[in-house]
């Protein structure tokens, strides 16, 4: 029943992404996106490794709290998801995907925590485009893009790679996931990692 339940869901993930309309649905949103254009897929060299214990941070949210990695745990799985630019296509698509999820992330006892590059203001406004997000986002503003470098992924022209970092409850990198910077992670990935660590 369980893995016909798991089977049910990742389907539902795939059929969920395959139909929902880019930038949220909103004709508005899209004309303020701005495009990059196509960019260096891969422009970093990662210092952590799959079997350390996560850098820890602490970072503001647009929520006004400050969020601090350790906080979670022995309480939850972590999963934090770097994204380069507010305002731009992909981080625009990505993002509010993870809200038709939500479900996905609490059956596997976890929290995502979303980082970029940009200042609280900038993903004030941006954030309240997208619609509610249920996760924190946390800017990596100032000293600008320490916890992208102290990870590893902080590209050379100043914003972060599209990745993710999959983390215990005991604070131990799972997983790592270094996306191409053009393309919105795959989301039955996530699952399958979210599933092993609660397995676990």
């Amino acid at each position: 029943m369980k893995i016909a339940k798991g089977i049910v869901g990742a389907a539902c993930i795939l059929m969920v992404f395959l139909i929902t309309p880019a930038f949220g649905g909103s004709a508005a949103f899209k004309d303020n996106i701005y495009d990059p254009g196509k960019l260096k897929p891969i422009d970093s060299k990662l210092k952590v490794n799959v079997g350390d214990l996560a850098p820890d941070f602490t970072l503001p949210s647009v929520g006004g709290q400050k969020i601090r990695l350790s906080q979670y745990r022995g309480k939850k799985n972590v999963v934090i998801s770097f994204v380069p630019a507010a305002w731009t296509p992909v981080c625009s698509d990505q993002w509010p995907g993870y809200n038709i999820v939500k479900e996905m992330f609490d059956e596997n006892d976890a929290v995502l925590l979303g980082i970029t590059v940009d200042n609280i203001p900038t993903l004030y406004a941006w954030t309240q485009q997208m619609g509610d997000l249920w996760f924190p986002v946390l800017s990596d503003f100032w000293p600008h893009g320490a916890v992208a470098d102290k990870y590893g992924v902080l590209r050379s022209d100043g914003v972060s790679e599209r990745a993710l970092f999959f983390i215990d409850k005991e604070g131990i990198l799972r997983d790592i996931r270094v996306n191409d910077i053009n393309k919105r992670p795959d989301l039955a990935y996530c699952a399958a990692n979210l599933e092993k660590m609660n397995k676990k």
